[in-house]
């Protein structure tokens, strides 16, 4: 009995994705490409790709990772626009990495459905079901990602929504009864 259960243990344990191993060579561009700029756009992800011989999703976590590592933090906007009106070459880059950013995707209705029903079973897939949704309907991984994110995140929302609608209404309910309760006093 107690052998079924460590074997149901590690069944049901998440399976981690391959590891990836990089070159000397390939790290050195993306320790270079790192140290230059740390939040790259889509552009600068593909071509890293290429140049490496890896998944541009591969790439997004990688840098994801080393910023991690390096505690690394985004800079608030008032410190950005402080120092990219100091710098007028470095607001120039930014420009520019704005432009690097991927093309807005447009789901049909069978990616949406595959996508929905995905989100029902399982809200937080791993890494392993987010390959599988890739393939299944035709884009990245990184937008599969992506789509679970800004999905849970609009499901926060409305829940939030929904739980104040709630609480107006139950005091907008609890209001009418007291009018009520005055109407009969008054009458008396």
């Amino acid at each position: 009995m107690a052998q079924d259960n460590v074997s149901n243990n590690t069944i049901a344990t998440k399976h981690r994705g391959r590891r990836t191993s990089f070159t000397e060579d390939h790290l050195k561009i993306l320790t270079d490409t790192f140290n230059k700029t740390p939040y790259i756009g889509y552009a600068s992800r593909q071509r890293l790709a290429l140049e490496t011989n890896t998944e541009e999703f591969t790439i997004q976590y990688c840098f994801q990772n080393r910023r991690t590592r390096h505690g690394f933090q985004k800079k608030s906007e008032p410190e950005e626009h402080l120092e990219s009106s100091q710098n007028r070459d470095h607001a120039e880059e930014k420009i520019q990495s704005r432009n690097d950013r991927q093309p807005r995707i447009k789901y049909t209705w069978s990616q949406l459905h595959t996508l929905n029903k995905a989100f029902i079973g399982n809200n937080y897939p791993g890494r392993d079901s987010i390959e599988k949704l890739a393939k299944e309907i035709g884009v990245s991984e990184s937008r599969v990602k992506v789509w679970f994110q800004n999905h849970r995140s609009s499901c926060c929302i409305q829940r939030k929504k929904e739980a104040n609608e709630g609480l107006e209404q139950r005091q907008n309910q609890g209001q009418d009864l007291c009018d009520e309760s005055l109407e009969g006093i008054e009458s008396t």
